[in-house]
């Protein structure tokens, strides 16, 4: 069975129509996945993208937050060298995953606006939807499969 852009995890036939019935905050990713090709991208689609996406910045912050608790607990002065060598990689390993979502929490908004735009989940280079599948796994997602591929490639080939 051939995958395209718009389906690469199966669909719930049964589940079809339940994005007609549910209210937002019941919707499962399997409700959305299974929505006909025709709703691609209306309005419970972006609603409940957006949904996802402000939840997933919201979680950032709160882990930022998290962190600089955590860190200003920990600069307790450690006599051990060993020791104090451990809580400064943890820290460097926490600073680097904050840096990390602090990328993707400029991606999140870049995404948000996209939904408010209209343009969220067609790929920029393209034009083509993106695809459900490919929304519910990386939200934030600009490109559809094959145009990051070919990114990709160039990169590898080319560098940046």
């Amino acid at each position: 069975m051939p995958t395209t852009a718009h389906s690469t995890v199966k669909k719930d036939p049964k589940l079809a129509n339940h994005w007609k019935t549910k209210p937002l905050e019941e919707l499962t990713d399997a409700d959305v996945l299974a929505m006909p090709d025709s709703e691609y991208m209306n309005d419970v689609q972006l609603a409940y993208f957006k949904r996802k996406l402000e939840q997933l910045k919201q979680d950032i912050l709160i882990n930022a937050g998290e962190t600089t608790e955590h860190l200003r607990e920990d600069t307790v002065v450690v006599p051990d060298p060993a020791d104090r060598a451990t809580i400064e990689e943890e820290h460097a390993l926490e600073l680097r995953t904050r840096d990390r979502e602090r990328k993707l929490l400029k991606k999140i908004e870049q995404s948000i606006a996209r939904i408010d735009s209209g343009d969220y989940g067609y790929c920029d280079e393209t034009g083509e939807p993106i695809g459900v599948g490919r929304l519910l796994a990386r939200p934030t997602a600009s490109l559809s499969i094959e145009a990051q591929q070919r990114r990709e490639l160039k990169q590898k080939l080319f560098g940046d």
